[in-house]
């Protein structure tokens, strides 16, 4: 993909030195595939993805279950094949519902599945895994991730206490293809795993118009991860600061701006949450045939929010545990 003068431009401000330019230019490269829907390569595993991953914790939120089964259904045939989950979603519901869907006429086999590890030692990690298997009616799990690396203490427990040591041992049996973790609090932690003794596959953190301008992913730990080849997998593109992950009022932007502009920024996939079929063909309208948005669109996108991003008020997620998980809560001894 030869390098754009515009996005140059962006990415320049944004992440500085020219080889990380070059390399947030790799990133967005795509393919078309059949249907339309793009796909990009997920870091070092040259697993090609699609460039919208359906959300695990929306899809068990849907009260008809067979509409959540007919939404999965369309969202393969769609080409939206990287599908999301975690261990704790529901109390385990977003992993069985899923596991029912891709059960049907061979779904499993067209499905890059993600889930994520909710403990940090050992025996609680194989717990995990094996859970997640036997929800979703599968032998092997394409990427796991530790999930909600949230607490600064979080990536020395995840070596410290065996997680990773399971991670890798699951690895090697056949039953995880990838490894990963997740978080949503601040880069530094992020920045902590990636410098952590192991060579990770993909990491998940929130990227959005609000996060360019406060303890900002896209600034501090996205240029790590391409520097690294990490596949970068963005989610909370919405600002996440009301019910849902609303997009406030106040900033003038619309869904689709959001989105874009994520989809815009060096990542392999954008985690998106849908809770009925017209939301899914929604966003598979976004993502069909993408082109990343002209370095003008960004910068007038970041300035419109600039006022009302910069002190965090949007991204409570980052400064609260208001948004942390019961599960990683009680693991830290915290009040839920």
């Amino acid at each position: 993909m030869a390098i754009d003068a515009t996005r140059r431009s962006f990415f320049q401000g944004m992440f500085g030195s020219a080889a990380s330019v070059a390399l947030a230019q790799q990133a967005l490269a795509q393919q078309d595939s059949a249907n339309g829907l793009p796909t990009r390569r997920l870091g070092r595993t040259g697993e090609q993805v699609s460039i919208l991953c359906l959300g695990g914790w929306h899809i068990g939120a849907v009260e008809d279950k067979n509409e959540a089964v007919r939404i999965m259904h369309a969202a393969i045939d769609e080409g939206m094949t990287f599908f999301d989950n975690a261990w704790d979603y529901h109390n385990g519901g977003s992993e069985e519902i899923m596991g029912r869907a891709m059960a049907e006429d061979g779904k499993r086999d067209k499905v890059f599945l993600m889930t994520k590890n909710c403990e940090r030692d050992y025996e609680g990690s194989m717990r995990n895994l094996e859970d997640s298997l036997r929800r979703m009616r599968t032998d092997r799990i394409d990427l796991w991730q530790f999930h909600e690396m949230v607490y600064d203490s979080d990536p020395d427990w995840v070596f410290d206490k065996g997680g990773l040591k399971a991670a890798v041992e699951a690895q090697k049996a056949g039953k995880v293809r990838y490894i990963g973790f997740t978080g949503h609090k601040d880069p530094s932690i992020h920045a902590k795993m990636l410098n952590k003794p192991h060579e990770w596959d993909a990491a998940q953190m929130p990227i959005n118009v609000m996060d360019a301008h406060y303890r900002s992913f896209q600034k501090q730990v996205v240029p790590l991860c391409l520097a690294r080849d990490v596949g970068v997998v963005g989610m909370k593109s919405l600002g996440g600061g009301a019910p849902r992950g609303a997009i406030p009022a106040n900033t003038s932007t619309t869904h689709e701006e959001c989105r874009r502009y994520s989809l815009s920024q060096p990542i392999s996939s954008l985690v998106v949450g849908v809770l009925s079929m017209e939301e899914l063909m929604a966003e598979i309208k976004i993502a069909r045939g993408f082109k990343p948005m002209s370095d003008d669109k960004k910068a007038v996108l970041l300035s419109r929010v600039a006022d009302v991003a910069g002190d965090g008020r949007f991204e409570r997620f980052k400064s609260t545990q208001d948004f942390d998980g019961a599960h990683h809560r009680r693991q830290h001894g915290f009040e839920v």
